[in-house]
């Protein structure tokens, strides 16, 4: 009997412990509530690319639109959306985080007005005030692109995520932070033109608009679930790529509470700017920390070879 019950506790352990069926948990959160620009990470979803990877994925909204960058460099999240701006400001002032792949690979970040307001160039908007999105990023962000067009004595306010009634209600003049190819949808349902200057056409380097980024410890405790993460993303990419409807329909499945006409509008727009492979480029990094140094977004030199995180 001692030797039956050896035995079993044996293949006890050996299950619980190394079943190779086991799957290891991921937190992510986005750095806005779900949309479009979100895609791929429900296609990895519902296909079950992170299954087979190993993983089980934890899709959060944020509660603030500058919460996920923090929660992950401090480990209360394990992976979080963010933006390669906020990700180099973040890094300059001492935040330990790392970019381990990109999402969207160019900018779609506008500094955003509604029709007939009588701005036709950004020095428009002086002495006006205009409102920004993500704290820590988009206030920085509209610093340097008023120095840069000459916007003087502008008063910035905090929206966070009521782009549309800041606008409508007066409170602000133009918002920096609204995508060109979402909220610019979402305001024409609601009867609303929007206009809008492009930060790379008006002085702001091509960037990567959103990334992936975890903790040093979520890397280092994670590493192989992160891994896979990567490679279910770099998977769904693909999947939207060829298969762009049958993606759509997978994403409204997952987020019911979608507005379907406004997310097949935004989607189209949306597609030409998703990754087409899970690395980062360095040489387009470098340069925006080049940028941010020049322009005062930074004080410190980022090394970006330190904070990207390249997968072998």
């Amino acid at each position: 009997m001692k030797k039956l019950f050896c035995a079993f506790m044996l293949m006890a352990s050996l299950l619980f412990t190394s079943s190779p069926g086991a799957t290891e948990k991921l937190t992510l959160m986005l750095d806005w509530f779900p949309n479009v620009d979100h895609l791929p990470i429900y296609v990895a979803q519902e296909m079950g690319y992170f299954s087979d990877n190993g993983i089980e994925v934890e899709i959060i909204t944020p509660s603030d639109t500058a919460d996920a960058l923090k929660l992950a460099a401090s480990g209360n999240v394990d992976l979080a959306v963010s933006y390669q701006p906020q990700t180099i400001i973040a890094a300059s002032q001492g935040l330990s985080i790392k970019a381990v792949a990109p999402l969207v690979v160019h900018p779609l970040t506008t500094l955003l007005f509604l029709e007939n307001k009588g701005i036709k160039n950004p020095s428009d908007l002086s002495g006006k005030k205009i409102g920004y999105t993500v704290p820590g990023l988009m206030d920085v962000l509209l610093k340097a692109f008023a120095d840069i067009n000459h916007i003087k004595d502008y008063t910035p306010v905090n929206v966070g995520f009521t782009i549309l009634p800041a606008l409508v209600a007066n409170k602000v003049d133009a918002v920096m932070g609204p995508f060109k190819t979402y909220e610019t949808v979402g305001m024409a349902q609601q009867g609303y033109t929007a206009r809008f200057f492009e930060l790379e056409k008006w002085g702001i380097p091509d960037y990567e608009e959103l990334i992936f980024v975890c903790g040093p410890k979520a890397l280092a405790d994670k590493s192989q679930a992160i891994h896979g993460f990567v490679k279910a993303l770099d998977k769904a990419q693909v999947y939207t790529r060829d298969h762009s409807e049958k993606a759509l329909a997978l994403y409204l499945s997952a987020v019911p509470q979608a507005d379907k006409t406004m997310e097949t509008q935004a989607f189209e727009l949306t597609r030409p700017y998703f990754a087409a492979v899970s690395s980062h480029d360095v040489a387009k990094w470098k340069a925006f920390a080049d940028f941010a140094l020049a322009h005062g977004l930074i004080t410190t030199r980022v090394d970006v070879n330190n904070l990207i995180h390249l997968w072998k």
